[in-house]
């Protein structure tokens, strides 16, 4: 990549990862400082955060790590709350190298908002600016974190509504999603599968609000794929 480029690229992917460093920042904050507070050291939270890199999962840590769990039952926690990243990349084979460390760099970091910002890019936008996007989104989730967990060694801080923000960037990313939308009908299908997880376990929401959106999008699909392999013939 030519200097120039390069230097284009940054300011570009400094530029649009702005609304993520609003949320990652306090949010990072937040698990630094009581992943300190119940007992750890506090370099292990941006260590967490480099080797780890997943915010609900890191948040989920704190009080099971807290109460003394098994490595083993931590692992396999972590497994079914990353599960939904699977779906994450289907969606992205088109628009990522097909191998080499740019694949893997990009796939692990691959979050949730990262996501949402990688799809409402044009597919012009070089691989370049998609790498430098995904780098500073981690990186602003890493700064966070080390900050909280410094806060943590020794102040104590009024953390009320932080969590909050969380919501409030998710909600932006879906007005982003909308504005740029093919259909609709993806968001009608996981508004009414969080409804009906809702309805079935409160306490297992999330993962079957997953797996209804993930039917619910197989069998939008299958009317499509079917249509077009008609054409195709």
């Amino acid at each position: 990549m030519e200097e120039n480029s390069r230097s284009q690229a940054i300011k570009w992917a400094l530029k649009t990862s702005v609304p993520v460093f609003m949320g990652y920042i306090p949010l990072g904050v937040v698990f630094g400082f009581l992943f300190v507070q119940a007992g750890a050291e506090w370099w292990l939270a941006p260590l967490a955060s480099i080797m780890i890199y997943g915010g609900a999962v890191q948040y989920m840590m704190i009080p099971m790590l807290a109460e003394g769990l098994p490595i083993s039952a931590i692992a396999f926690a972590t497994f079914v709350v990353n599960l939904r990243h699977v779906f994450y990349g289907l969606s992205l084979i088109d628009s990522v190298p097909k191998k080499g460390p740019a694949k893997w760099f990009l796939s692990f970091l691959l979050t949730d908002e990262t996501y949402s910002l990688l799809t409402t890019l044009p597919k012009s936008v070089p691989l370049s600016n998609r790498l430098f996007l995904a780098f500073f989104n981690y990186l602003w989730w890493i700064l966070g974190s080390l900050i909280g967990a410094l806060l943590g060694l020794g102040i104590k801080v009024n953390l009320g509504g932080f969590d909050f923000v969380l919501t409030s960037l998710f909600a932006m990313l879906l007005c982003e999603q909308w504005r740029q939308r093919d259909s609709s009908w993806p968001v009608w299908i996981a508004l009414a599968s969080y409804g009906a997880a809702r309805l079935i376990s409160v306490e297992h929401c999330l993962a079957l609000a997953i797996a209804f959106s993930s039917i619910g999008a197989l069998l939008l699909m299958l009317p499509r794929r079917k249509m077009k392999e008609k054409i195709y013939e």
